[in-house]
């Protein structure tokens, strides 16, 4: 019996460093391993030579309903899909995996990443929970995070009807005015 716990907590502690090494907030470490709270705060001051970040989790379902992090929200939570469906991966190492692949694809593309692994956790569970869904673009038929409460019979996504002020951040515009 004793040693069945000690690879359970080896397993825990390997889980805890994947998801710090990934960027998680203590918050998500605390819901996705049998860990003390004590044990998660020492194991992210030894992983990222810094203490935990204070606060809340960003909460508000509107974050992923926004331009740029819908783009990159409807990328990830279709890729989560994907794994889940086809590969047998559930939970939170279907959420790695997923994470994985999505931080893959920005690097390859070279684009700003935009959802760190903590708001992908909160977007896996608004669509677990009902909170946000999945709904086609009329126009171009891929699939797009939107209010569960919404009518999506006509959604049309950012990418086929892009806002005027879409793209044009700070960062956009310094490396607009280097060039």
């Amino acid at each position: 019996m004793r040693n069945r716990s000690i690879i359970t907590e080896a397993k825990q502690i390997q889980l805890a460093t994947e998801l710090i090494q990934l960027g998680a907030r203590l918050q998500v470490l605390e819901m996705n391993t049998d860990l003390s709270r004590e044990r998660l705060v020492k194991l992210y001051k030894e992983i990222r030579g810094v203490s935990p970040p204070k606060g809340m989790l960003p909460y508000s379902e509107d974050w992923f309903i926004s331009w740029q992090p819908n783009m990159h929200s409807s990328l990830f939570i279709n890729i989560y899909h994907y794994v889940t469906e086809n590969t047998g991966v559930k939970g939170i190492n279907a959420l790695i995996k997923s994470y994985r692949l999505y931080d893959e694809h920005v690097k390859v593309n070279q684009l700003e990443k935009v959802l760190s692994l903590t708001r992908a956790w909160t977007l896996a569970r608004f669509v677990e929970s009902g909170v946000l869904c999945i709904a086609p673009c009329v126009k171009c038929h891929g699939k797009y995070v939107v209010h569960t409460l919404e009518i999506h019979s006509n959604h049309v996504c950012g990418l086929c009807n892009v806002p005027s002020r879409a793209g044009k951040t700070k960062k956009a515009a310094m490396l607009a005015a280097l060039h």
